[in-house]
This record gives structure tokens, C-alpha cells and sequence, in this order.
């Protein structure tokens, strides 16, 4: 009895070990042309470069039917990771996704408005700042929007601090700030000239905003878009309204050329997979037919779709639509003038990396194991039915062993597959990419070793997508598998096709990716445990990429920012502070850190938040929040200097009307003179 005891617990502790290094990741790469697998480079006997990852091919189709999805669902169900779908760098918060079945219908757009700058007689800025966005042109939804005369602030729910004069005693009045609810709204401020300050109205929504002329988009947290004509600032009537089905969390949005570019992902319904519903607009539902819907035919694990939508700013219709079948996880979004890319985790054939375990370490099983597995490896079985074939295998064999010979099993169990991991860690922890072409709405897919940060790991240029991937801590932190703490990271180039044309491999082992920037030819990546490595990147070649130069710092920095040619602003943390560094990268091989500044601040939402970071080049200046006020500092000359705190706790983001920054926070709006740097102006919000 003892012996089957201990013969099942190291039975599922051989599962475990193969799952974990698994886990949860479903590896396919899928590109255009015939079906066909090839795997002249598994890693049976030698390691897959990740130049070879574009060798495992896979055709991408569409259903032809609703019956032919279900089969498909059948074949390659998988349990949801259930870890959630939010967006790094500042992007729209989700939701968890909600089991129920969708509707159909065809979308109507509603309401009219003029998508052009409102004729009122009222000056505007000649100098607008902008979201501070990744690609320049389209636009990035966030709280704060401007047009040159209103500023548009979106302020979330919750208890905000208003000052206001009241009597202390019978002595002279004194200023307290006396708490208040707010439910959340939508302010629309007459900001320029400064000095005329007013709130011309506001709305009862709250969320990321997008400005297209004059028709405003509220991307509120009912999982409803709003959309507004506010020509009339004093009287905004609304336009259309769309609203997300039960099953859809909001992925990413873009706006571009008065059209919104929408993502959102949908557990899929098993009973009823397709038509699928990703939203409604008006009274009306927006359609995805199962022959729309695309699938790759090597894949082995499918819980969700990704859901692509074109919609017009004026009248909510949707345009453009399709959809893509994958598998849940960690989602990065980015758009290019060109595409759509999405990012999603993929999970390994438990079996075919048991197979190829035991085949390099044959010492370990009797040769029947390995047979079976070779023969179950090749079963056309859903992922669910191999698992089951692999746990009866390896619990056939250890129900044979003493008890000595399993516990030496168990042992040498535990060393080789950490040795096995790490031989094939780019092998086993896959990202899956999706690319929706704008002009046709075609998808492709492909793939690449590790998983990404955030948007900014990924970048097109000149028809190649530049993409940094850490790979080993997915599942175990920044230690790896089993702790070995031999974390790479990498940087790939793929050509229009998705196929692996070039990479820059090993960038700080022990280390994962804290920021990223592709700038033209030129990439930046930060890594850190330690130290920091500034890593500089030469792109010019996309087949022939290298590393020119590293420079290793204190601390890490969060988000990289261009400050002309060569010169990138780093914002991060050092020694628990924030920290601010100007680095240099002329010289590619041998790049510096120009100016350092420690801010007394333990926090920025600059650091994971892009959106929050103002630049004002003609000022050669710049502002980021923090806890305690908001801080615009000069750069002028290479030095970092700080120009100007505000001690105000609730400031969030700044935008630039010709010389005037305009510092805005919950409770108030404080106006500088960039000339002098003085307040010119303060407005409290009510």
C-alpha cells in the first residue's frame, strides 16, 4: 500500500513538473500559404532557435459554419487561464469575462454631428499639446482630452478633498477640505485664455475619453461607449451609444482618421460559439457570422475570441469586423498605421514535451514509456484526452518501482528538468501574435519565444514588427523554472508575414524587461534585478540586428521618452525614489548617463502610465506627477533641472495651451506661465 502511495504522489509530481514548465502556454505559429507542420527543428535531440520558431506553420481559416466551430471547440477546449485582460502603459481597465449567450443583429449607426472645430468666436491656442501617444497620429484613449480652447477631464468615483472657507469658532474664516463623494463625471472646461476659466457643463460619465473634432467618446466603466457631440460645450447632447456584450472585455482602442479601431476578447460559448455579438449600438446588435471568424488550424487550445471592430466617430456604425479564436492570458495591444497586432499566451502538448524530456534522458524509463509517448503524441486527441494518456503512462510505470528506485526517480526528476528547462525555455514559453491587416481586414498570425511587457514591446517599421520578450518567469517570477533565475530576454524582427527574419538573443540573464522603445532604426530595451542595463539596439538591418551597446546603472527605469536624436529619458526607480536619467546613445557602442535627478517621491504614475507624461520641446521641458504634487523639470543643455513643484496631491496629468501649462488634479486646475514659471491661475473643480 505504501509503495502505491508514494508511487501516485511522484506519478503527479512528474505531471506537475511537466505542467509547470507547460504552463498554460499552447504553441502555434500560423502564417499564410497550405496547411503544414513542420518540425524539422524540435527539440527532440537539438534546440529550436528562435530563428526556426517561423518553421512551425500553420494555415489560418475561417469557419464555414457554426457546426464546424463546435467541432473545433471540441477538439482544442481548454480551461481559462483566468488572470485577466488589463492594459499595460495607461490602457482602458477590463473585466472578468461572464458565461452567456450572445445575440445577433446588424449594427445601425444614430445621430448627427459635425466632426470639424467648432466656429465659436472664442480664441484658441495656437500651441495644442496632445496625449502623449506611441505612434504618432493615432490617438490613445485617456482622461484627459483638449481642443485648444476646452479642457475635457474625466474624474473617477470616489472621495476627493474640497476646499472651502468656513467659520472656526467665531474666529475668521479658515480654509478645511471637509471630504465629498463623487460619483464620477465628465467636466467640460473653458481653459484658454486662462484668465476666463469657467466650467461650461458636465456629464454624469466617467472613463478614458477620445476627441474627434467635436464629437467626444466616454469609454465609461458600465462597459458602455458613449459617444457626444459638444459643439455647444454648455449643452452636449448625445450621439449614439454603444455597448459591449455580456461575454466582451474591453481590450485596447485607437482613434484614427475619425474612425475608432476597437479590441475586445469573449469567452466563448460552447453551446452557441457563433454568431458572436461584441456589442450593440443604439437598439441594434453588431453581427460577427461564424464564416467571419478565423482560426489556426495547428493550434491546440481555444477559451476566448478576439474581437475587432471598425466604428465611425459620427454614428457609431461599425465598418470593419472580424474575429480570432485563441486562448486567455496576458493580452498586449498595438496598432500601427497599417495593423492591428495582438499579442496572447499559448500553451505546450504536455505529451510532446514529456516525449522529448525522456527521450534525452533515457536513463530514467524503461523504453516502452517512451514508445507510448511517441504514439500518444501523435493521436489526433483534444489536449485534455492526451493529458489523460500521459498521467495513465507515468502512473503505470511508478506503480512498478521499490521505493528506493522512486525516490531516486523523484530526485533526478528534479535536476534534469531543470536542466531540460533550461536548454528549451524559448521552446516552451511561446506568444502568440495576431495581425489584423486595416486595409482588409485579414488576419495572419505568428509567434516568438517569451512574452511581452507592454505595447511598447512591440513596433512597426518599414514593414517589419520589432518585438522585446522576456522568457522564463511567466510562471515563476523572475526566477525562472523551479528558481533557477535564468531569466533572458530578446528582441525579434518579422517580416510582413509574421516569419522570424532576425533576433538579438540574451539581454540580461537573471534579468526581465522593464522598458522598451523602438525609435526608426534604433531600439532601446531596460532590463534589471540589480542593475540597471541601458541596452542600444541597431535595427537598420531587420536580418542582421545588433546589440551595439550596455551601459549598467543603479535602479531601473519604467518608460523610455525621445529627447531628440539619440536621447532617451528614462523614468523609474532608484533606492525606492523615483528616478529621472537623460541618457545618451550618438554613440551607439558606448552609451551614458548624461543627468541623473532623484525625485523625493516613492511613486509616478508616469512609470506605467505613458499617458501621464507631458513633453513640451519648445520649453525643453517636461511634467510628471507624482504623490505629493506634480513636477515639471527642464532638460535644456542635457541637465535635468526641476523648474517647478506643485504641491498639490491630486494632480494627474498637464497639457500646454501656446505658453500656459495647465497642471490638472481632482479638485483643481492650476494654470503656470512658462515664461516665468508663476501661477497665473488656480480653478478650483466642484
Amino acid at each position: 500500500m505504501l509503495q502505491r502511495e508514494v508511487g501516485t504522489k511522484i506519478g503527479f509530481a512528474i505531471l506537475a513538473v511537466i505542467f509547470v514548465i507547460c504552463g498554460g502556454i499552447l504553441v502555434f505559429a500560423a502564417t499564410r500559404g497550405d496547411l503544414k507542420v513542420v518540425l524539422e527543428n524540435s527539440i527532440i535531440g537539438k534546440k529550436i532557435g528562435a530563428e526556426k520558431l517561423s518553421g512551425v506553420v500553420a494555415e489560418v481559416k475561417k469557419f464555414a459554419s457554426a457546426d464546424e466551430f463546435k467541432k473545433y471547440l471540441a477538439e482544442h477546449a481548454q480551461q481559462s487561464n483566468n488572470y485577466g485582460f488589463g492594459i499595460g502603459g495607461g490602457e482602458m481597465r477590463t473585466m472578468v469575462a461572464q458565461d452567456s449567450a450572445m445575440g445577433l443583429a446588424q449594427p445601425v449607426g444614430i445621430g448627427m454631428a459635425e466632426k470639424g472645430s467648432e466656429t465659436a468666436t472664442a480664441p484658441s491656442a495656437g500651441r495644442v499639446s496632445e496625449t502623449n501617444v506611441q505612434v504618432a497620429g493615432i490617438d490613445e484613449p485617456d482622461i484627459v482630452k483638449t481642443d485648444g480652447k476646452e479642457i475635457y477631464f474625466s474624474r473617477f468615483g470616489g472621495y476627493y478633498p474640497y476646499m472651502r472657507a468656513v467659520p472656526m469658532n467665531g474666529a475668521a474664516e479658515k480654509m478645511i477640505a471637509p471630504p465629498y463623494y463623487n460619483q464620477g463625471e465628465t467636466k467640460l472646461i473653458a481653459a484658454f485664455p486662462p484668465e476666463s476659466m469657467k466650467e461650461d457643463s458636465k456629464l454624469d460619465k466617467s472613463g478614458d475619453l477620445l476627441l474627434d473634432g467635436n464629437i467626444m467618446m466616454v469609454f465609461a466603466s458600465d462597459n458602455k461607449i458613449y459617444a457626444y457631440d459638444v459643439k455647444d460645450k454648455a449643452n452636449p447632447k448625445e450621439l449614439w451609444t454603444a455597448k459591449l456584450g455580456d461575454r466582451e472585455n474591453l481590450v485596447g482602442a485607437r482613434l484614427m482618421n475619425s474612425k475608432i479601431y476597437l479590441t475586445t476578447q469573449s469567452g466563448v460559448d460552447y453551446g452557441k460559439p457563433c454568431p458572436i455579438v461584441p456589442l450593440t449600438v443604439g437598439k441594434d446588435e453588431v453581427s460577427i457570422s461564424c464564416t467571419d471568424i478565423y482560426y489556426p488550424t495547428s493550434a491546440s487550445g481555444a477559451d476566448v475570441t478576439y474581437d475587432f471592430v471598425v466604428m465611425d466617430t459620427l454614428t457609431g456604425a461599425v465598418e470593419k469586423k472580424t474575429a480570432f479564436v485563441g486562448s486567455s492570458g496576458q493580452t498586449v495591444f498595438y496598432m500601427s498605421e497599417n495593423a492591428i497586432y495582438l499579442t496572447f499566451q499559448t500553451e505546450v502538448d504536455s505529451v510532446k514535451v514529456a516525449y522529448d524530456f525522456f527521450s534525452e534522458n533515457k536513463d530514467l524509463v524503461p523504453d516502452w514509456v517512451i514508445e507510448r509517448l511517441n504514439k500518444v503524441k501523435g493521436y489526433d486527441l483534444s489536449m485534455n484526452a492526451k493529458q489523460t494518456e500521459l498521467q495513465s503512462i507515468l502512473q503505470q510505470y511508478t506503480n512498478s518501482l521499490n521505493n528506493d528506485d522512486m525516490l531516486k526517480m523523484q530526485n533526478e526528476m528534479s535536476n534534469r528538468m531543470d536542466k531540460f528547462y533550461l536548454n528549451h525555455r524559448r521552446d516552451l514559453d511561446i506568444t502568440g501574435i495576431v495581425k489584423i491587416s486595416l486595409n482588409d481586414f485579414k488576419a495572419i498570425a505568428g509567434a516568438v519565444p517569451g512574452h511581452p511587457l507592454n505595447q511598447f514591446s512591440l513596433d512597426e517599421y518599414d514593414k517589419h514588427l520589432r518585438v522585446a520578450m522576456t522568457v522564463g518567469d511567466r510562471w515563476w517570477g523572475m526566477g525562472g523554472f523551479g528558481g533557477t533565475g535564468k531569466t533572458v530576454s530578446d528582441v525579434y524582427v518579422l517580416d510582413n508575414d509574421l516569419n522570424i527574419v532576425g533576433s538579438v538573443k540574451d539581454l540580461g540573464e537573471t534579468e526581465r524587461i522593464y522598458s522598451v522603445r523602438f525609435l526608426a532604426d534604433r531600439g532601446y530595451v531596460v532590463t534589471f534585478r540589480e542593475t540597471d542595463p541601458f541596452y542600444v539596439l541597431d535595427l537598420a538591418n531587420p536580418k542582421n540586428p545588433l546589440l551595439r551597446g550596455e551601459l549598467k546603472i543603479p535602479g531601473f527605469s519604467s518608460y523610455l521618452h525621445p529627447l531628440g536624436a539619440h536621447k532617451v529619458l528614462g523614468i523609474g526607480r532608484e533606492d525606492g525614489k523615483v528616478k529621472l536619467s537623460i541618457f545618451d546613445a550618438t554613440s551607439p557602442e558606448n552609451p551614458k548617463e548624461l543627468s541623473k535627478y532623484i525625485l523625493s517621491e516613492y511613486w509616478s504614475e508616469a512609470i506605467n502610465n505613458h499617458h501621464a507624461f507631458l513633453l513640451d520641446e519648445k520649453h525643453k521641458v517636461f511634467f510628471i506627477p507624482g504623490g505629493q504634487g506634480g513636477y515639471v523639470f527642464g532638460y535644456d543643455k542635457d541637465e535635468l533641472t526641476l523648474k517647478k513643484a506643485v504641491s498639490e496631491s491630486q494632480v494627474q496629468r498637464a497639457i500646454y495651451l501656446d505658453d500656459y501649462m495647465y497642471l490638472i488634479g481632482n479638485d483643481k486646475i492650476t494654470v503656470l506661465d512658462e515664461k516665468s514659471w508663476e501661477k497665473v491661475k488656480e480653478f478650483e473643480l466642484k
